[in-house]
């Protein structure tokens, strides 16, 4: 019966081993040494005995309890009236009696007792004088112990360390645990009734279901009064529950115990890390959209700047085509010719002349001030958008942090990618050369000085002052030299159509070069702008990047582990 039963669980021991190398991955990702270690024990340990670990305080009785459990005639564990065991005491079997020194606080015990072939017993230093080096019990041993066994001194069970070392695996790992009362040849029988149903309540208040106590006298059983010793109804219990049949379906319930609480605690460290990664991708987002919403609002104010230069452009090219459709009648032209004579104020040229420099000025005049209005309102957004953007990025929210249990590295990262993002776009801001562009400016000379005074943001507006002058003014005094060689050419003869539709194709030509150079060059050097920006997330969007693609591998492995426990969990209660 024990054969075919397993025979049938060993599949599922197998698919077990599968579910911890998966839980290997995970632990490989986080910074957690206990949580590391346990994973790596339980790796290396999966196939061996079913563990019992002994836990008690000193001079409770837990050396002779085991040297009595394992009815050795030799002491295999020491006793001694002094806190002798000082080191871990792992006891497993083997064909011959042997030891072996593993390190200064851990030791292998090899006998040849049958039991121990089917369970390893460690044996703890006490609970009450546990140091850092003995980390051990709780990092090797505990975690992936089949049974915890509190042993207690029968005439006093209720010393605190024991109890507080209960509540922090119960709470910790949920173990299988019992309790036992030793030296109970020291004690009479009303005392240790009470002290049984004492250790019942106490440990049931701490969270255990139907404790198991028994009561044993280590003394009685090594010197053959086996009846009285009490080692018999332990024996009893760990054959029925523990050993034989029960042994591998045990081992497996124990197993997936452990690997879901694993499982879970690092799923639970996972969330944190998570949150960190939402607020950060939130606020990724949140910073686009301001980048995207100054960058729109900066391109209707462009569309709006073109369009109040053009107004003034046709007002003053308007006022000038009248001029001109009126001076240019056969009749004014010959009173312009004949008054000539005398003066040559009064001559077709001086005229036109007059008409030219009259729409310099004119020109000059409608455009200025509806530039320079638009250039700072443009100014002012670009302005804002990096200030905004800085803002939010020192107001970044910090979810993960670097002393997180589980991903304090991750933590680490992160603050250093957002401390470099600070300190860089707040030097970004500052350097007069991110905002500059020799490109759009080369036809600008006078720009040179207005940078040499500004700093950063502060350039910006000088930068565009520049790029609309170099665009308006340039081609308009394009326009002004245009016009100037063909009315040199007028005279009386020359056909007045001719001269108007001249005039009127320059200036639409003009107008035309105004509005696509303007709104190229200033289009460009926001989306400049923009791009500079955004180059300053580089770093922040590769570990965002990469947070997303961990955390979604994480969670993916989670959920096969967590499919895979319950699957198997279920399988087993079908068997029975």
């Amino acid at each position: 019966m024990t054969s075919l039963t397993n025979k049938k669980l060993l599949p599922y021991y197998e698919r077990i081993k599968d579910v911890v190398v998966k839980l290997g991955i995970q632990a490989a990702k986080i910074d957690n040494s206990d949580t590391q270690a346990t994973v790596d024990q339980l790796k290396l340990r999966i196939d061996e005995p079913f563990l019992f670990v002994i836990v008690g305080e000193v001079k409770a009785g837990k050396s002779s309890f085991i040297n009595a459990l394992l009815s050795s005639q030799e002491e295999l564990c020491a006793v001694a009236p002094d806190p002798k065991t000082d080191t871990i005491q792992q006891i497993k079997y083997g064909k011959n009696r042997d030891e072996i020194k593993i390190n200064d606080h851990l030791k292998q015990i090899y006998y040849p007792e049958p039991i121990l072939k089917e369970i390893s017993i460690v044996d703890t230093p006490g609970t009450n004088t546990i140091i850092e080096n003995h980390q051990q019990i709780t990092e090797r041993f505990v975690p992936i112990s089949d049974l915890v066994v509190f042993v207690f001194e029968a005439k006093n069970p209720y010393r605190q360390s024991a109890w507080d070392f209960l509540k922090f695996i119960n709470e910790e790992w949920k173990k299988k645990v019992i309790f036992i009362l030793q030296q109970k040849d020291l004690i009479n029988e009303k005392d240790l009734s009470t002290n049984i149903k004492g250790v019942i309540n106490h440990a049931s208040g701490q969270g255990v279901p139907n404790p198991e106590v028994f009561a044993v006298s280590a003394l009685d059983e090594l010197e053959g009064q086996t009846e009285k010793s009490g080692f018999k109804k332990l024996r009893e219990y760990i054959l029925s529950n523990i050993t034989g049949a029960k042994a591998l379906i045990s081992k497996i319930q124990n197993l997936l115990e452990l690997i879901n609480t694993l499982n879970n605690k690092i799923n639970d460290g996972l969330q944190a890390r998570k949150q960190q990664f939402e607020s950060d991708r939130a606020f990724r987002k949140d910073v686009d959209e301001t980048i995207t919403n100054h960058v729109h609002n900066a391109e209707k104010q462009v569309d709006t700047l073109v369009g109040n230069i053009l107004t003034g452009y046709d007002k003053a090219t308007l006022i000038s085509e009248r001029e001109l459709k009126e001076g240019l009648s056969f009749m004014r032209l010959i009173k312009k010719s004949f008054k000539s004579i005398f003066s040559k104020k009064e001559s077709p040229q001086a005229w036109l002349e007059s008409i030219k420099d009259e729409l310099e000025k004119n020109l000059k005049d409608e455009m200025t001030n509806r530039l320079q209005d638009g250039v700072n309102d443009l100014a002012d957004n670009i302005q804002n958008m990096a200030k905004v953007v800085e803002l939010k990025i020192l107001k970044n929210k910090t979810v993960l942090k670097d002393n997180d249990e589980l991903f304090g590295h991750i933590a680490e990262k992160r603050r250093l990618v957002i401390e470099d993002l600070k300190n860089s776009f707040q030097n970004f801001i500052k350097d007069t050369e991110n905002f500059g562009n020799k490109d759009l400016i080369a036809q600008s000379q006078s720009i040179s000085p207005g940078i040499a005074t500004g700093s950063g943001l502060a350039v910006i507006g000088i930068i565009l002052t520049a790029v609309t002058n170099g665009a308006v003014f340039d081609i308009t005094g394009g326009l002004i030299t245009t016009l100037g060689i063909l009315f040199a050419g007028i005279t009386t003869g020359i056909k007045r159509r001719k001269i108007l539709k001249t005039f009127s194709r320059e200036v639409i030509d003009t107008r035309k070069k105004i509005e696509g150079e303007l709104s190229q060059k200033l289009n460009e050097y926001i989306l400049i702008i923009k791009t500079k920006i955004e180059e300053q997330f580089t770093d922040f969007d590769k570990l965002l990047k990469n947070e997303k693609e961990e955390i979604q591998n994480m969670e993916v492995i989670f959920d096969e582990i967590n499919a895979e426990i319950l699957n198997i969990r279920d399988r087993l209660e079908r068997m029975g």
